[in-house]
């Protein structure tokens, strides 16, 4: 009996060891899951669903988790410039929520650097034998995006910093510009008719509703240094880099990110494109090696403006409940 006492207790404490260390290798001590800002984006954002349907039945409306609608009519679908045919599958994504961004690692940045408030964006693209079909539509689709307020919206379409299509590489940021003009495609302004944002668009990639925030407000450069930054500034979805600097405007669906370099982990906005005496919360959050950080102050823009943020050690759960409260900032 002594011997099987024995036994056993070492089994339990090689096993207990080795849950031990598990656990810590998984980021788990901060009670997490992901190990990185990469991680983070992959698990918390924007979430890929894939629809099936057949490119030679068209017009075909496939509806996605959170009410978005897209319509492909007949012509719509090329590739090089042939006309696909046969099964093809549509992945979307769907960012409606403040979160959502957040979550995703994207920003309402204008390409310009101005700040948008948001309507909610989606990502399109459609796949024939596993290859992309031309981004640049044949006959626009139409869309549909739930309103969650009245009055008018406006298209863009999703960029890095050279206005090229957007892609998750290199070093690459989000941002929006005026998408392409197409045969059929509605003009920029679209207004909200029973609860929806319905409107033709002319490319697949990031689709875009929102509008411009305080545009007439006196605008101006705010910097920001982040203290106890354990890594990079992250590029859009976490592609490079783990932390991020984000602006959100308090009353409006704004997700400002500062990106630009300004020395030595510290960031700036486009210059002169902040808007003077705007109210909102400046916070930044970092993942890197399974540890958690994050910082967060309340301010009111004011010309010329320098702030520190000092990123302190957290936990995974805390950094989420923080960027869900957003939702009703």
């Amino acid at each position: 009996m002594k011997t099987f006492n024995l036994t056993s207790a070492l089994f339990i404490a090689l096993i207990s060891l080795n849950f031990a260390c598990k656990k810590q290798n998984s980021g788990d001590e901060n009670g997490g899951t992901v190990n990185t800002a990469k991680e983070f984006t992959a698990k918390y954002g924007a979430q890929k669903q894939v629809k099936e349907i057949n490119a030679s039945s068209l017009p075909q409306t496939v509806t996605f988790l959170d009410g978005t609608k897209v319509t492909f009519p007949v012509g719509s679908l090329t590739k090089g410039g042939v006309a696909v045919t046969g099964n093809v599958s549509v992945e979307a994504y769907e960012v409606l929520k403040r979160s959502t961004v957040i979550f995703s690692g994207a920003n309402t940045n204008h390409s310009s650097g101005a700040p948008l408030a948001s309507d909610g964006f989606i990502f399109i693209d459609v796949k024939s034998n596993g290859v992309s079909v031309d981004q640049n539509l044949a006959v626009p689709v139409q869309i549909a995006i739930p309103a969650k307020r009245d009055g008018a919206t406006q298209l863009w379409i999703g960029v890095d910093q050279q206005d090229k299509p957007l892609v998750a590489a290199a070093e690459n940021q989000m941002a929006w510009a005026a998408p392409r003009k197409a045969n059929g495609q509605v003009p920029n302004d679209v207004t909200a008719t029973q609860n929806t944002f319905t409107f033709n668009f002319g490319s697949l990639g990031w689709i875009n509703c929102d509008v411009f925030y305080n545009y007439t407000n006196p605008k101006t450069t705010v910097r920001v240094e982040v203290l106890n930054n354990p890594g990079s500034m992250a590029s859009f979805y976490s592609y490079t880099g783990e932390t991020y600097v984000y602006f959100c405007a308090k009353g409006s669906n704004v997700v400002a990110q500062l990106y630009t370099p300004d020395g030595p982990n510290k960031v700036k906005s486009y210059d002169n494109m902040m808007p003077v005496g705007s109210e909102g919360r400046m916070f930044s959050f970092s993942i890197k090696n399974g540890k958690f950080y994050y910082a967060a102050q309340e301010i009111t823009i004011s010309a010329n403006q320098n702030i520190t943020l000092s990123l302190t050690e957290t936990t995974e759960a805390a950094i989420q409940a923080a960027i869900n409260s957003l939702n009703s900032y």
